[in-house]
């Protein structure tokens, strides 16, 4: 899979989201169809005609739902000659707003691994475009060694602490938006990219700089670009624009000077603030029209909740201040009408408007001073490096009414200021806001990056046994597998026994893996006790090791994989000023775990903990256990990541795993996208894993248990998946 320049750059850009396609974009369709959906479609064009480019791939969902257009179940699509759009399915067939997406992106990380392995090459960059995207990269980065570029657009830290400023409550804010999810994604996202792209240093300075593993030598900031052939300058007159027609419908005067505002309907946007700042300021009711581009919409009462309580407020407004007649409202546009929208506020010596209460990107305030647009911005985000560089408009508290209004007022009556700003706007942007420039400069700043990335990244390896395997059970020794003398005592020795025996009938196609958090001396002394043979593979240690067949050969190539930013001396001496953490015996440390014994009477909490090590630079993942065992571990070893590990080497499919647990050590594994199963003595932990179509609850003890997974699966023949999860 190359294009022209086989020696080029591979970038696989993710942007999980929303609807995306290549022409058409349904900009402002809801909150998940905005302006990264046109970025990221703007980027992967403009890097795509870059001679040092091979080939640019923007993987997003696969929708197959009748109320969305059929492009989006499209597989492929082409952007540019060496530029695709890859539609990856995961999750249920029909769109999904982001907040619900989190517990499908495990399956959307497989597609694109699943991609790669059809094209026969692995990109040299990875890019994620927000949180769940950056979840994605990080589980890829982790798993493959590639390095990570990642662009939050927006980030969740923020989000929260405006809606807690708005009044609503921590317990409906983590219902709604699934926000801690998505911080931790973020923070991870942060913790593992070689490179942060940012649109101004405010989002630098103020934003990223609430994380934990906020690391400014990471951080690079590029102005964001606009497409200078679409937006424009232009002296047609008014009437021959087509969507003048649909402004006149509303407006008793339409040549008057227009207040432009293009913004989802969406309380952030804080539409309902420049109405008032309208109505309020008579002599700007008599000079002007306000026009309100929210979106495209059909019926009102068919809106989701958010979108339509904004458009009710605004409808409330134009009919509390009688307004008709003043402004226009439409209910559709297409795309093309934008540029248009802009040029005839333009001809009337109008002003664009964006009164967000936060702007972390900006573009349609570049998009106005592309067309000789004066504007008006929040103080808040983009609009301020903007308006720095174009010197072609106003910022103003948006939530100042009267300061809005005023401001204007001002710009519109001063004709001469008004002329000053439009040119200010052309020229600044011809100079700071291109997609050439942007480009040059994102490639600039990867290929410096790479330049310093010393990760091998893997790819699968030939072997013996398991070249022949197609399929794979996976089980936790203690209470999984082996249970208490009590299980063992009433029936389930006999399980065990039974399910040693269908393993070895099917050995020709069928592995057997343990992946447990002993050490492997122990692990294999247990099992010999109760007489099961050394499996095909042991994950050991919490994940860090994997070893291979009764040899116990150790696989190298993970170990080199997991040492990655792993700094044990430098871990010890931070762990040692901690109170309440004590080393556990030599014989728990292991070359890539170090293990402790916590003192919950004592110890930090361990989000302390974990925050501590996130502000110090630490990559490292952490796993708590039974309440008093704390472990570290290289941030690209565990034991899920050992799963997918073994899926991409031995090319067996993660739907053909069927993994068995008890506790929550266990549960990266079974939320994976595999075939899961929670024996009937399970730890409380798991129960929030019931209700999931891949997870099965057995009600057999520990062997037992497997068994009941392994016929409900019908695993060992034609392995049956549930209904509702892709195979």
């Amino acid at each position: 899979m190359t294009g022209e320049n086989p020696n080029g750059l591979y970038i696989a850009m993710f942007s999980i989201h929303g609807l995306i396609r290549g022409e058409n974009l349904e900009l402002g369709r809801d909150a998940d169809t905005g302006g990264q959906t046109l970025y990221v479609v703007e980027l992967a064009r403009a890097l795509a005609r870059r001679p040092e480019v091979d080939r640019i791939d923007l993987l997003t969902r696969q929708i197959f739902d009748p109320k969305v257009d059929a492009i989006y179940a499209e597989p492929v699509e082409q952007l540019a000659p060496k530029g695709f759009l890859i539609r990856i399915r995961c999750g249920p067939r029909r769109y999904l707003r982001k907040e619900v997406l989190w517990p499908y992106l495990d399956e959307f990380a497989e597609g694109v691994l699943k991609h790669f392995r059809r094209a026969g090459r692995l990109p040299d960059v990875l890019h994620a475009h927000y949180a769940d995207a950056g979840y994605v990269g990080v589980k890829l980065s982790q798993l493959v060694g590639l390095p990570l570029v990642f662009t939050g657009h927006s980030l969740g830290r923020i989000k929260k602490q405006r809606l807690l400023d708005k009044g609503m409550t921590e317990e409906r804010i983590l219902e709604r938006y699934n926000i801690h999810e998505r911080i931790e994604a973020e923070e991870n996202a942060l913790n593992t990219a070689v490179m942060v792209c940012t649109s101004t240093g405010q989002e630098v300075q103020e934003q990223y700089a609430l994380y934990d593993m906020y690391q400014p030598r990471t951080m690079v900031v590029i102005p964001p670009g606009v497409n200078l052939e679409r937006f424009s300058p232009s002296k047609q007159p008014l009437p021959q624009y087509p969507y003048f027609k649909e402004l006149r419908r509303f407006l008793l005067h339409p040549g008057k000077p227009m207040i432009l505002a293009i913004a989802r309907p969406d309380e952030r946007k804080n539409l309902h603030t420049l109405i008032r700042a309208y109505a309020h300021t008579p002599p700007l009711r008599d000079l002007a029209n306000l026009v309100l581009i929210t979106g495209n919409r059909t019926d009102y009462l068919e809106m989701e909740p958010g979108p339509r309580r904004v458009l009710r407020k605004i409808l409330h407004l134009i009919d509390r201040y009688d307004l008709y007649g003043h402004v226009a409202y439409p209910k559709q546009h297409h795309p093309d009408d934008i540029p248009d929208l802009y040029r005839m506020a333009t001809l009337t010596r109008g002003v664009f408007v964006n009164p967000a209460l936060t702007e972390p990107f900006g573009l349609t305030l570049i998009e106005a001073g592309a067309c000789g647009l004066p504007v008006i911005a929040t103080n808040d985000g983009g609009p301020i490096d903007i308006l720095e560089h174009c010197r072609n408009g106003r910022l103003i508290d948006p939530l100042d009414e009267k300061a809005l209004g005023q401001a204007i007022l001002e710009t519109l009556s001063d004709r001469k200021q008004w002329a000053q700003m439009a040119r200010n706007g052309l020229r600044g942007v011809q100079r700071h806001y291109t997609w050439s420039g942007h480009v040059q400069t994102y490639l600039r700043h990867v290929q410096r990056f790479l330049k310093r990335w010393k990760s091998k990244p893997f790819w699968e390896i030939p072997g013996k046994k398991l070249m022949h395997t197609d399929r794979m059970v996976i089980t936790d020794i203690d209470n999984t597998l082996i249970g208490s003398p009590e299980i063992m005592a009433e029936g389930g020795q006999d399980a065990l026994q039974e399910l040693i025996r269908l393993l070895q009938q099917h050995h020709r196609k069928t592995g057997f893996a343990i992946a447990t958090g002993r050490r492997i001396d122990s692990a294999v002394a247990v099992l010999r006790e109760w007489d099961v043979p050394i499996p095909d593979v042991l994950i050991t240690s919490v994940g860090s090791e994997i070893h291979y067949g009764r040899d116990l050969k150790p696989d190298r190539d993970w170990t080199k994989h997991i040492h990655y930013r792993w700094e044990p001396e430098r871990l010890r001496e931070h762990m040692a000023q901690i109170p309440g953490l004590y080393p556990q015996e030599n014989e728990n440390q292991r070359e890539h775990k170090l293990s402790y014994y916590l003192d919950a009477a004592v110890a930090p909490k361990i989000k302390d903990i974990i925050r501590s090590l996130r502000q110090n630079h630490f990559h490292v993942n952490t796993i708590f256990s039974h309440q008093q065992f704390l472990d570290f571990l290289p941030i690209r070893a565990s034991k899920g990541l050992a799963l997918w590990y073994l899926a991409q080497k031995w090319g067996i499919p993660l739907r053909h795993f069927l993994v068995a647990g008890d506790s929550g050590n266990d549960e990266e594994m079974l939320t994976s996208p595999v075939l899961g199963v929670v024996v009937g003595n399970y730890s409380p932990e798991l129960e929030s894993l019931r209700g999931r179509p891949a997870v099965y609850f057995a009600q057999g003890h520990c062997a037992q248990g497997i068994l009941e997974g392994i016929g409900y699966y019908s695993f060992l023949e034609d392995i049956r998946i549930p209904e509702g999860v892709p195979a």
